[in-house]
């Protein structure tokens, strides 16, 4: 049964479960050099575009961490590497027995910041991009405080969000970023529809790998699980050897009763687990362990392996 929160504490409940999929799923590139339009680029230096494609098409995030520190040294204007440096602090924090998510507010904040300087010279990247920092520093709060502070980050959100849609509606990032941020406020509020976050997604989020994922999460949390079953497949004939879209296959399979071919992707996603950051890893490890032991009626100790992962103890 699913308890809802007063209003403004759903509200931002739903903001805190987004910004975990957004913190995971935040972007990549394509060879243009511009993740999101085939026409009219913006420029993202190398370092910055050879981290996108590590994480989002081999789902190496070891890899990403070193070229967006020698993106990072070069004190770049681009908020994307900031928002990219948040989310690898983010799960690095959640690892921790205690989490330390200073490092994630001091890059949320430079991801807001970057963004507000940019809004001169690019209106719909700078003010979505200072929406995304709002976002970040949101989730920040409602981590450390509560659910109060975070509800004036929202408002923020939705206000800068409005501010970049007026530059273009149909922009394919712009798209991309919202359509997950709706969706999965949808999935977590009441009386919501997700028709429409999934039918923007559909049909202006690009690259079409990372909206097929989005739709397949958001089918997935709504319990549709054939039609999740559907995207995953989807986003998986365009990057097959990307981890976390193999445990996104694994969790859906589950759900649907095939347990021993969920198997199968839960070890394929862990055969490449030492370049996952540790939360995932572990948090991979312990639905795999789980899922062997209702297989065979086993008794392993699930959670004592998922915290040996997360410890960094392989």
């Amino acid at each position: 049964m699913k308890t809802w929160f007063p209003a403004p504490q759903r509200t931002v409940k739903a903001l805190a479960s987004a910004a975990v999929v957004v913190l995971g799923l935040w972007v990549t590139p394509t060879l243009a050099g511009d993740p999101f339009r085939p026409t009219n680029p913006r420029n993202i230096d190398p370092n910055t575009e050879a981290a996108f494609e590590s994480i989002f098409k081999q789902g190496d995030y070891k890899t990403a961490q070193q070229y967006l520190r020698q993106a990072e040294s070069g004190e770049p204007k681009e908020p994307l590497v900031y928002a990219m440096l948040a989310s690898l602090a983010y799960l690095d924090a959640k690892a921790q027995s205690k989490p330390n998510l200073e490092v994630f507010s001091n890059y949320a904040t430079k991801t807001r910041e970057t963004g507000e300087q940019m809004a001169a010279t690019d209106p719909l990247r700078g003010n979505l991009y200072t929406a995304v920092g709002h976002f970040l520093e949101g989730a920040y709060n409602f981590e450390q405080e509560g659910p109060v502070r975070a509800l004036n980050k929202l408002q923020k959100v939705f206000h800068y969000l409005d501010e970049a849609k007026k530059s273009d509606p149909q922009d394919p990032e712009l798209n991309l970023l919202t359509g997950y941020m709706d969706l999965m406020l949808a999935v977590n509020l009441p009386f919501s529809d997700p028709a429409e976050a999934i039918k923007k997604l559909e049909d202006y989020g690009y690259p079409k790998y990372l909206a097929y994922r989005g739709i397949a999460v958001g089918y997935r949390d709504l319990k549709k699980y054939s039609q999740a079953l559907d995207y995953v497949n989807r986003a998986l004939e365009l990057t097959p050897d990307n981890p976390e879209v193999l445990y996104l296959k694994a969790q859906i399979l589950l759900h649907l009763d095939k347990t021993q071919e969920a198997l199968t992707f839960f070890n394929r996603a862990l055969e490449k687990k030492a370049q996952l950051p540790n939360y995932s890893a572990a948090q991979i490890t312990y639905e795999q362990c789980k899922a062997q032991n209702s297989l065979d009626n086993g008794a392993r100790n699930c959670r004592d392996l998922r915290n040996q992962v997360r410890a960094g103890n392989n």
